[in-house]
Parts: structure tokens; C-alpha cells; sequence
């Protein structure tokens, strides 16, 4: 399996810690947060890792370049345009080899998810993407059917839902919060709107829903 690293965003909750660099740079007893990232992925086998620039790109690459790392890193440079994370993900792609799933994962998530056990998983929901969720209190929540197949999306500070194309709002669904980390097959990138623009990636996941399989690992 291969990753996506998502570590081009301007970090503007971490500030004023990310006023002179990026967040993924930030470092956490010693460590940056990008550091502990690609540690971690290694570790559990990830074979080719992308990362994606934006924010101080220039001080990204330099760390990148002088690091020793046990795996291929390569680097996806949006230093012109910020893409958001399905822009992102889009302009990344051609990146990876297309035949082994993707990893995203955000670069300011510590986990201890064992992918290896969530990519089992995903393969055996035969699903187009699975999402890492838990139960827990947070303003924006995805919506699961009793299938655990995604059908909405729900901000609680706006009172705003978006739903797939085949889904209107019911009654019964679970509330769900998503981890920043996600599993996807190759070809799903093809599905995504070109990257000449930025776009989030949770409203294409919703369009997505609606023709194939997308679920959660709680």
C-alpha cells in the first residue's frame, strides 16, 4: 500500500506556532509532526510515500531532501495554488503506481490504527474508499446507513447536511467523526473533478456514494 501525506494546508489552528513554517514541521518533543508521520507509516509497510506542499513549501522540500528515509518519498507541489484536500488528492495522483490502494492520512493525526488490519477490512467491504471514524463529540460528523455506506454529512455549528445523490434525509442514521485517514482504491482518483481548481474531498465522497461503496472503520 502506498500514502498520500496531506501536509499542505496553512495550519491556522496551530498558530502562531505555524507562523514561520509549516504545520508539519511543528515538532512534538523533539520530533516534527512529519517525522512521527513517516515513521509510523513505514513501520507498518507503507511501500512509497507522497507528500503535499504548500505552506513555507520551499522549507518542506529542504527537510524532505535532507533526511535519510527507509522509503521512496515524493513530492506533490502546490506551492502555486492550495488545492484542499480533493484537489489535492487529485493533482497527487499521478504520483502513485495505480495498482495498490492509497492511504490519506492527515499530517497532524497521531494514531495507532494498525493499517494493515483497516486495509484488511477495506478489502473485504469491497469498497471504493473506507474512512477511519470514531464516536466522539466534534462540529462535523459523516452519516452512515445501517450498511455502514456513507450517505450525508452533518455540521453541527451550521445545521447544514449534504447527502448523496440517491439518499434523502431519514431518521436513522449514525453520526460519526472522521479520523483524517482514509483507505481508497486507485481508480476512485479517477472519479475526482480535475485538479486545476481547489476542492474538498468529503463532497466528492458524498457524489461518489451514490454509484459505489464507500464505508467506515470504526
Amino acid at each position: 500500500m502506498e500514502a498520500l501525506l496531506l501536509a499542505a494546508g496553512l495550519g491556522t489552528r496551530l498558530r502562531p506556532l505555524t507562523n514561520d513554517r509549516p504545520k508539519a514541521l511543528v515538532e512534538l518533543n523533539g520530533h516534527t509532526l512529519l517525522e512521527y508521520a513517516i515513521q509510523n507509516l513505514t513501520r507498518q509497510g507503507i511501500t512509497h510515500i507522497v507528500v503535499n506542499v504548500h505552506h513555507f513549501a520551499s522549507k518542506m522540500i529542504d527537510y524532505l531532501s535532507s533526511n535519510s528515509w527507509d522509503i521512496p518519498i515524493s513530492i506533490s507541489n502546490e506551492e502555486d495554488l492550495l488545492l484542499d484536500t480533493g484537489g489535492g488528492l487529485k493533482k497527487a495522483a499521478t504520483l502513485f503506481s495505480g495498482t495498490e490502494p492509497i492511504l490519506i492520512h492527515n499530517v497532524d493525526i497521531l494514531s495507532h490504527i494498525q493499517f494493515s488490519e483497516m486495509l484488511e477490512f477495506h478489502r473485504q467491504s469491497h469498497s471504493i474508499a473506507t474512512l477511519a471514524v470514531s464516536e466522539r463529540t466534534t462540529s462535523r460528523q459523516l452519516l452512515f446507513d445501517e450498511h455502514q455506506q456513507l450517505v450525508g454529512w452533518y455540521n453541527n455549528a451550521s445545521e447544514t447536511y449534504l447527502w448523496t445523490e440517491a439518499q434523502k434525509k431519514q431518521e436513522s442514521y449514525r453520526q460519526l467523526a472522521f479520523s483524517g485517514i482514509a483507505i481508497i482504491e486507485p481508480k476512485l482518483t479517477q472519479l475526482l473533478p480535475e485538479s486545476d481548481h481547489p476542492y474538498p474531498i468529503i463532497p466528492e465522497y458524498l457524489k461518489i456514494a451514490s454509484r459505489h461503496k464507500i464505508g467506515c472503520y470504526i
